[in-house]
């Protein structure tokens, strides 16, 4: 048996994302690339250590942040979220950069700075599920800050996260999203009124290549055609979750 120790901890993890990156680095490489540094040097970054987080390494156009408490983890959201949201209130819709952030809390390992594990790979892919603007829980997460954060949260009900075996319930802050998420499971008193003009879904692409780095791309190209088809007024585009 090895004898090495796996050094473990329990911690709230901030997973966050720029929605759309690649079309608005198509449209503006060098632009968008400078407003990304600049949100990151007077937003996201004070905004984590304001909140006595960490950031454990940033992901290009996203980043990954630890904390020792979930209220701070969604504290830290929810603020960077308005943060952002007041930025972008004289930019154009199209040029706008807005955030989707996913918070969990779980076991992690941590080698080298480094921090994986389940606890990781969910808040990433809860972070893939919400909306631009807006900040996606782990039900975990949502009874740990319980009567503890000023912050409304809705039930999406139970949500199949890709790559994680078990489907999970999930909660969610919208912020500045024209288009409402559609959760997998409605209470069997309501229903989903759509209007009366054709509506449309855009179907999660599948990464057929073997490197599972390249599963961005697939991500990427799904929130590019929704964001496209959304600007069409005859469509009703529904979000990708």
């Amino acid at each position: 048996m090895s004898s090495d120790h796996v050094e473990r901890r329990l911690a709230a993890i901030l997973a966050a994302d720029v929605a759309g990156s690649c079309r608005l680095i198509g449209i503006d490489e060098e632009g968008t690339l400078a407003r990304l540094k600049a949100l990151r040097r007077t937003i996201f970054d004070p905004k984590i250590a304001e909140h006595h987080g960490r950031v454990v390494k940033n992901t290009g156009d996203g980043a990954i942040a630890e904390f020792a408490s979930v209220v701070d983890a969604v504290r830290c959201a929810d603020e960077i979220q308005r943060g952002m949201a007041e930025q972008n209130i004289d930019v154009p819709q199209d040029k706008r950069i807005e955030l989707r952030i996913g918070i969990h809390v779980g076991d992690i390992i941590i080698e080298e700075n480094d921090i994986f594990g389940d606890g990781v790979n969910i808040a990433v892919r809860l972070e893939g599920i919400a909306e631009p603007g807006g900040i996606s829980i782990s039900d975990d997460a949502r009874r740990q800050i319980r009567g503890k954060v000023d912050v409304t949260f809705e039930d999406l009900g139970s949500q199949s996260l890709k790559n994680i075996a078990e489907p999970m319930r999930v909660w969610r802050v919208p912020y500045g999203r024209a288009v409402p998420a559609v959760p997998n499971r409605w209470p069997v008193d309501e229903t989903l009124a759509l209007p009366n003009k054709p509506s449309i879904a855009v179907l999660p692409f599948t990464n057929l290549r073997s490197d599972p780095e390249q599963e961005y791309f697939a991500d990427g190209m799904v929130d590019d055609i929704i964001t496209a088809l959304s600007h069409f007024k005859a469509l009703f585009v529904i979000a990708r979750n």
